[in-house]
């Protein structure tokens, strides 16, 4: 008799363990620790929106409206992310290079 082990449970209690860290790794400071889950958030929503994993934010275009985030995805266009004042993706706009 062969017995498989799924390592389908294990792998999500490790990464959903590495989530958790995050943000507590930033837990003292609440600034942080929005962004964080704005963050988040931005990728998330735009994963959806595009299909496409391995999204992540873009920190070398200044960004000088709060809420908002631009978030690279990979092989496509870039996406700007505005949050509500929870930190939650309210609007997605794709950016049209000039």
């Amino acid at each position: 008799m062969r017995y498989f082990l799924r390592p389908a449970p294990a792998l999500c209690a490790a990464l959903l363990t590495l989530a958790a860290c995050d943000e507590l790794a930033v837990a003292n400071d609440p600034v942080a620790l929005a962004e964080l889950r704005a963050h988040k958030s931005c990728i998330a929503a735009v994963e959806q929106q595009t299909g496409v994993s391995g999204s992540s934010v873009n920190t070398t275009l200044p960004v000088v409206e709060l809420n908002q985030y631009v978030i690279d995805v990979p092989g496509a266009l870039s996406w700007t992310c505005y949050t509500d004042e929870n930190g939650k993706a309210a609007q997605l706009v794709e950016f049209r290079p000039r």
